[in-house]
């Protein structure tokens, strides 16, 4: 089943190379990786185009202004949908998410699982070098999240995934409005109440040592206040 790799950037110039010679590494033949730069001002785009033209499983995407995670990520579905990808994976351009487990969660989904999760709290997953406030935030937005929408997934905050196409064709991507880490609980709550097999296959994760955090407020309190409303249907 072809793969290709989503990953976003919004001023990523240090990392986008390391990121991408490393998908090389781990990724099959025919497996493709696309960049979705939103008009990095330090010329993320840039190096990926350049990239693009020594590597030849590498496509890039430019948006016109940075948005949120969110709408690149929809803008990356409708492009790799179109293009025929059997399998659609995100993660992050920075080493929070480890190339190495690549395999891992394409071979999950080629097992049958329609939506997989790399997850940090299942047994076997951990996360590696946040501060006490750090872990607190995301385990009691893991633990909100459960309250509310009652999903059975342990990490729903998490954004390193890998859908097969039909979850995409299948769940509204024009509803989904979340633009922050809300997105990937949208996206995995409609998988589930779609009634897709979802599966969690444990990560390490890394928080950045290059660049600064994409983390703010904004996005916090939209986590908070959409989670609600998809409980409600809305």
């Amino acid at each position: 089943m072809q793969a290709t790799v989503l990953v976003p950037t919004y001023n990523e110039r240090a990392n986008v190379e390391p990121m991408l010679r490393a998908l090389a590494a781990v990724l099959r033949e025919g497996d493709r990786v696309l960049v979705i730069d939103d008009n990095s001002p330090d010329g993320t785009g840039e190096a990926a185009d350049r990239l693009a033209e020594e590597l030849p499983f590498v496509d890039v995407l430019h948006r016109g202004r940075k948005e949120g995670r969110g709408p690149a990520y929809i803008a990356g579905f409708r492009r790799v949908l179109a293009d025929g990808a059997e399998l659609i994976l995100e993660m992050d351009c920075e080493f929070s998410h480890d190339p190495s487990d690549v395999p891992r969660l394409i071979a999950a989904a080629e097992e049958g699982a329609d939506l997989v999760l790399g997850s940090r709290y299942v047994k076997g997953g951990q996360v590696g070098n946040w501060g006490a406030i750090r872990r607190a935030i995301s385990r009691g937005a893991s633990l909100y999240t459960g309250f509310f929408l009652r999903m059975g997934v342990k990490d729903p905050t998490g954004g390193f995934k890998c859908f097969r196409r039909r979850v995409l064709e299948t769940i509204d991507l024009d509803a989904i409005t979340a633009k922050g880490y809300a997105f990937q609980i949208e996206v995995t709550y409609r998988a589930k109440r779609a009634r897709f097999k979802v599966v969690e296959v444990p990560i390490t994760f890394l928080d950045r040592t290059v660049g600064s955090s994409k983390m703010s407020k904004a996005i916090v309190l939209e986590a908070v206040w959409r989670v609600p409303l998809l409980r409600l249907g809305r």
